[in-house]
């Protein structure tokens, strides 16, 4: 079966993936929070499994991992959860968490689970590329999972080309040197580095994260890739809304 990534990813649109922390903001909102984005016509979901240690995380997301953990929120509660979401999910799942969490219950035993429950690919920004593909790689192809490295404008071409070239799925294009959170604009330094990976001509199509908050900065992050992610702007509406009125969220961004 082709992945549904690669499936998405050939659509003639620009694509909004949305980020949320499992468990947040009550342990039980996860299903019910992925069953309402793909009912109001989001793309792809990532699903925040939370961690105590989460490098790459700005405050918003912080203190949703924080709460989720609080609120009970483990990879087997997160995989319980999941179970049966096939049922009534049919767009993209990505779990994006840190490595710490996978290799804990078994690298290969993970994969497995995320196969059997129908998760799409893995985002582990603290699993280096080199890493992966020596050790790693086989075992996620093996269960169908794609694996999405991040690269930022301090990346090296040579680096972005192998990152590439280890990729079979997209690359989760980080908009500035700096960790996660709504920014209100991009400035020259982005659009530079927006056409500077654009000009490379990767066989992989980027899909932008970190600062897009908004119809405004959706537009200037997808005018050259495939698509945009949302993170803490998504993660302060569930703060303020609950797992509710995301119909107005999306509708604000497309």
């Amino acid at each position: 079966m082709t992945n549904r990534i690669s499936q998405k990813l050939q659509e003639d649109k620009k694509l909004l993936s949305i980020y949320f922390t499992a468990g947040y903001p009550s342990l039980n909102d996860t299903v019910s929070v992925i069953e309402g984005l793909e009912k109001n016509g989001v793309d792809m979901i990532e699903i925040g499994l939370p961690f105590s240690d989460p490098l790459a995380d700005g405050p918003t997301i912080q203190e949703s991992s924080t709460k989720a953990l609080k609120n009970g929120m483990t990879t087997e509660v997160l995989f319980n959860q999941l179970k049966d979401i096939r049922k009534t999910v049919s767009i993209p799942l990505i779990i994006m968490g840190y490595f710490n969490p996978m290799l804990q219950y078994g690298v290969e035993a993970f994969c497995q689970k995320c196969q059997e429950i129908g998760i799409d690919g893995l985002i582990i920004p603290d699993l280096p590329v080199d890493v992966y593909n020596e050790e790693y790689k086989s075992i996620f192809e093996k269960h169908g999972l794609v694996n999405v490295f991040l690269i930022t404008p301090q990346t090296s071409d040579e680096r972005i080309r192998f990152i590439d070239s280890v990729s079979n799925g997209f690359i989760y294009m980080v908009s500035s040197a700096s960790v996660t959170g709504a920014k209100s604009g991009f400035g020259d330094e982005q659009t530079q580095y927006f056409d500077r990976i654009a000009a490379m001509e990767l066989k992989n199509p980027q899909i932008v994260g970190f600062g897009i908050s908004n119809k405004e900065t959706f537009i200037a992050a997808t005018e050259k890739a495939k698509g945009a992610i949302i993170g803490s702007a998504f993660i302060k509406h569930l703060t303020a809304f609950g797992a509710d009125k995301f119909d107005t969220f999306v509708n604000n961004i497309r």
